[in-house]
């Protein structure tokens, strides 16, 4: 009677040790099978030689990242996880921002006075890069740096780990150095030293150059003389509204996107 329970539960123990092996097998199995999607991570990195003042602001029905700003100080780098699902919007750096008597400003890129832009736009001139994340059958990640509405620092774009045609873009050239005079932004006005490089748009406000209007089409919205002055500094830039489509750079799913001020 004793011998018969013993056995009993030796049998029990040994169909719980067999179920408990089979379901570790198979939980393993299954986790080998699934594919694994590491985190995706957006990186800004101020190579500066001043602290910039990095923005972001989502296109419309996005979220807000980071808070929409914050400050970086000169050779470091704020890194933070990319949205799971889609999102598209921009980002480019503030310059010469300060508080005075509690109120803050920047002479460059400033989003309403604010040090978090919580979704506003910046005002121009400022070098601006362009993104659309996680869109399209294969994870693709789009992204580009504008110099349509200006210059104000120079940036790039640089993926890590992706798959396709993922090149490095952007503006490494300092502008401000080469800005044609009826381009210049000064700080302060008139005297300062250039900050920033006007677009023709912004400079003139014809429609020809703001690409408005009649202007509004890729048949009648050609380059001019001061995009052609962005372009031929960097060529792997948008310079005017109806630009190449071609430099907006498809990568499929990369692990990293790093925005590098001052590259």
């Amino acid at each position: 009677m004793q011998f018969s329970r013993v056995k009993k539960m030796a049998s029990l123990s040994l169909r719980f040790t067999l179920f408990f092996t089979a379901t570790f097998l198979i939980l393993c199995i299954f986790t080998e099978a699934t594919p694994h999607h590491p985190e995706f991570i957006l990186t800004l990195v101020n190579n500066c030689p001043f602290t910039v003042w990095p923005a972001i602001q989502p296109n419309s029905g996005h979220a807000v990242l980071e808070r929409g700003g914050f400050a970086l100080n000169t050779l470091t780098h704020h890194s933070f996880p990319a949205p799971a699902q889609h999102w598209s919007g921009r980002i480019w750096a503030r310059t010469g921002c300060s508080y005075n008597h509690g109120h803050f400003s920047c002479a460059t890129g400033d989003c309403g006075g604010r040090l978090e832009c919580n979704g506003l736009g910046g005002s121009s001139p400022a070098t601006l890069a362009q993104f659309s994340l996680h869109h399209g059958h294969n994870d693709l990640s789009s992204y580009a740096v504008s110099l349509v509405d200006g210059f104000n620092v120079p940036m790039t774009v640089t993926p890590h780990e992706g798959k396709g045609l993922c090149p490095v873009v952007g503006c490494r050239a300092n502008l401000l150095a080469t800005c044609p005079d009826r381009l210049q932004l000064r700080s302060p006005p008139g005297h300062g030293p250039v900050v920033a490089c006007k677009s023709g748009c912004e400079a003139f406000g014809t429609d020809e150059l703001c690409c408005r209007n009649h202007y509004n089409s890729p048949q009648t919205c050609r380059a001019s003389s001061f995009s052609e002055f962005f372009k031929h500094a960097c060529p792997a830039t948008f310079t005017y509204a109806h630009d190449s489509p071609s430099l907006m750079h498809e990568c499929s799913s990369p692990r990293e996107l790093k925005i590098i001020f001052c590259h």
